[in-house]
């Protein structure tokens, strides 16, 4: 047989041939023609016009980053599909799932579409977008959600960045009861964020105060609501960005209501220390907090509790950041580093290998149902994440290619590193270089 590409002698993590979302390690060999997995297994005698040596390494379905905040269209000085896709690319990424709070925000088939065309001429790797709800769109919202490179449904129940809220209990169950697409929430109370800001802006410049004003209960009020509205509707919801001990203890609970996604920054750095250390750069929405809250995501995701990983891309300029709390903007950049941040962990013994997969590339296909893609299964896409568990350096701002130019994790030395990407089966990146021209896809979801 000929092949355009075979990945010789990695280790690959493999779908289970009886069950496509549980996953084996096997040396193995990969096939790859016209974009697609075409064979697995020995492929000795076969030929192809690159041959791939995986030896010592090991072979990934390509990562999704189900998180991402790319700025564009409004706010461009800050990053842009170009240079956030590059920067996901890089980190060894494939594809990625922007949130519609922009500007204009994406609550109309005219923003999405805008936003469509801009990934089609400018993304390095694969693209989906996610329709924002608002008071105003609700009863369009439906059909919104309906084009196939939609994602699913976005829900701020708690003011952050940009415009888009909506916290009614009314329109939420509107939405809840209308919508068949994945609704995923940022879960904040905003009733209570508006009777504690007094915290913050009667002491400005104590950006420690930012998870004394954004608490526990705050996160745990509105996750019990939207929880208690999804099962009335008989709906699976996510919830992104969980931060509390509380809230994992509470979703352990309703796994068959609500998946879950934790960012590497709320795994990697904790309370105080990180506002000692960072100051407003560690400031993000919900917060980073104490080491109790850490532990808790880390035992959601031994338990299954914890189904994703996004990393919560939301990056602004340094003179930004910079500003006196509270009128610092709250978020971080974290495309390029959530993977070798992640299999550090890996190395330090937090979570398996394949456990990081499920949460990056299998749960992903599985729970937005993602055609062809997060899986190494013959048929599928060819995105492939190829990493060396080995590999150790540090996080330079010579390698970091956001435009907002810093990192919380700058200098920080990890042992496990992205080394090359596959994408609809060519070279995207190797060895921290990209190859060729933007070639990013949309991808496409099954109803």
């Amino acid at each position: 047989m000929h092949f355009d590409i075979i990945i010789k002698n990695g280790v690959a993590l493999l779908s289970h041939p009886e069950d496509p979302y549980s996953l084996v390690e096997e040396t193995t060999d990969i096939g790859i023609s016209q974009g697609y997995i075409t064979k697995i297994g020995s492929l000795g005698k076969s030929s192809a016009k690159y041959i791939f040596d995986a030896k010592t390494l090991y072979v990934l379905p390509g990562l999704i980053d189900t998180q991402v905040h790319f700025r564009e269209p409004g706010m461009e000085h800050k990053e842009n599909i170009e240079s956030g896709s590059r920067s996901a690319l890089l980190g060894g990424i494939t594809a990625f799932f922007d949130m519609p709070n922009t500007f204009p925000p994406t609550t109309t088939e005219e923003a999405l579409n805008k936003k469509l065309k801009i990934a089609e001429q400018t993304s390095w790797c694969d693209f989906a977008f996610f329709a924002g709800a608002s008071p105003e769109n609700i009863h369009e919202l439906s059909r919104l959600a309906s084009n196939k490179h939609c994602c699913g449904v976005k829900i701020f129940m708690g003011s952050s960045t940009g415009s888009l809220l909506l916290h009614e209990e009314e329109k939420l169950d509107y939405v809840l009861k209308t919508i068949s697409k994945k609704i995923a929430v940022h879960s904040e109370d905003e009733n209570r964020l508006r009777e504690r800001k007094h915290i913050v802006t009667s002491q400005p410049g104590k950006v420690h105060l930012h998870p004394v004003w954004r608490d526990p209960e705050c996160a745990l009020n509105s996750t019990k609501q939207i929880v208690e509205l999804a099962q009335k509707h008989h709906k699976q919801i996510h919830i992104l960005h969980i931060t509390t001990e509380e809230e994992i203890q509470y979703l352990s609970q309703h796994k068959n209501t609500a998946t879950v996604e934790v960012t590497p920054q709320h795994l990697t750095l904790m309370a105080p220390e990180c506002y000692d250390k960072f100051g407003t750069l560690a400031q993000m929405n919900p917060p980073i907090r104490e080491e109790r809250h850490c532990k808790a995501l880390w035992q959601g995701i031994q338990s299954g509790t914890v189904t994703m990983l996004g990393s919560d891309h939301a990056p602004h300029s340094l003179q930004e950041k910079q500003k006196t709390y509270p009128d610092s903007p709250a978020g971080m950049p974290g495309t390029q580093t959530m993977l070798t941040l992640m299999l550090n962990h890996v190395n330090e013994q937090k979570l398996s290998l394949k456990r990081l997969t499920e949460l990056l590339a299998v749960n992903p296909h599985r729970y937005y149902s993602i055609e062809k893609q997060g899986l190494i299964k013959e048929g599928f896409k060819a995105n492939i994440t190829i990493v060396d568990l080995k590999k150790r350096r540090k996080i330079t701002q010579e390698w970091l290619a956001s435009k907002c130019g810093w990192s919380p994790f700058e200098n920080k030395e990890t042992t496990g590193w992205p080394l090359a990407v596959l994408l609809n089966g060519e070279w995207a990146m190797r060895e921290d270089q990209i190859i060729g021209a933007s070639k990013g896809k949309p991808m496409s979801f099954l109803p």
